[in-house]
């Protein structure tokens, strides 16, 4: 026997805990089985097992031996799987969150085209206007906006995003319109709440010059959509992705505030977990995903908006 195939029989041999359920497992006789511990002990020159009549216990190179082994295995799963996966099919059921508004306008017919070209793949697409938890709620995929902290995940690119502060002509009319970042600080403001993270502090940059500011007003929402009607009737100063707010500003029913600083960027992201390979299904979505947003990593999604019915990013 190989060594190879040593490591897989003392590996299935301690996971069944006994000479007769290893037996039953390979399809042999357990003197068959005792038979071939003792050939691996002597080909390794130590005792790796110490029996009795009703247990097995490992010895000190016994569990240097399965633990060992156990990573070697692991490594050549691994590396099986990383050169036959060129050969797997995309297939089964596919778990995909992203927010309300983005997921609407964005994922779902970029879905539906990966729906067609992949008739052996189930998708579920779950919109929430609150974060995902990837790992712990077990989806392949999120769609995300900004930084990507959690070290457990890969992200790559989609789209590139910006944001904006703007405001309805009414309420600039009413209230006036800033002229400095500090200004803000005596406007209303409307915040959309995202999960637990603080909010009513805004970060803005005009070169080398960097603003922070804490504002304030009496409206807030977890839901962009609800923000948004604040803005359009007057209710004060938003924060949203350009993507989410393009159409309004070219229609004149919203007014760019402080339009020469620059908000921290919202770019789109899908993100999976980190793996050392990545199913068939997953990989297809990924790079299907990556293709129908190729135009808009070079160009923005501003253009791509611009004659669409607006809705809410989260």
């Amino acid at each position: 026997m190989d060594s190879f195939s040593d490591l897989m029989f003392f590996s299935l041999l301690m996971k069944h805990g006994s000479l007769a359920s290893a037996a039953q497992e390979l399809g042999v006789t357990p003197p068959a089985v005792s038979k071939r511990l003792a050939a691996l002990e002597r080909r390794l020159g130590v005792r790796l097992l110490r029996r009795t009549t009703r247990r097995m216990n490992l010895t000190p190179e016994g569990d240097l031996y399965l633990l060992g082994g156990a990573a070697v295995l692991r490594d050549m799963e691994t590396l099986e799987r990383q050169v036959s996966g060129s050969q797997e099919k995309p297939q089964g059921l596919l778990k995909v969150g992203a927010t309300l508004g983005f997921g609407r306008r964005f994922i779902a017919p970029a879905l539906d085209t990966f729906a067609n070209q992949y008739p052996e793949c189930e998708i579920q697409l779950n919109l929430s206007d609150r974060q995902f938890n990837l790992v712990e709620q077990g989806f392949d995929a999120v769609i995300r906006f900004g930084d990507l902290p959690d070290t457990r995940l890969t992200a790559r690119l989609l789209a590139n995003n910006t944001r904006i502060l703007c405001a309805s002509p009414k309420y600039l009319s009413e209230a006036g319109t800033p002229a400095s970042p500090a200004e803000l600080a005596r406007h209303q403001c409307l915040f959309i709440r995202e999960g637990d993270e603080a909010y009513g502090t805004w970060h803005l940059r005009q070169g080398a010059r960097q603003e922070t500011i804490k504002v304030r007003g009496r409206l807030s929402s977890n839901d962009g959509g609800s923000v948004m009607g604040w803005a359009l009737n007057g209710h004060g100063i938003m924060m949203r992705s350009m993507w989410d707010v393009a159409p309004m500003l070219a229609d004149g029913r919203l007014i760019e505030v402080l339009p020469e600083w620059v908000l921290p960027a919202a770019d789109v992201y899908v993100v999976f977990p980190t793996r050392d390979n990545l199913s068939a299904k997953v990989r297809a979505l990924v790079d299907h995903l990556v293709r129908v947003f190729s135009e808009h990593r070079r160009s923005g999604l501003n253009h791509w908006i611009q004659t669409n019915t607006a809705e809410s990013e989260f």
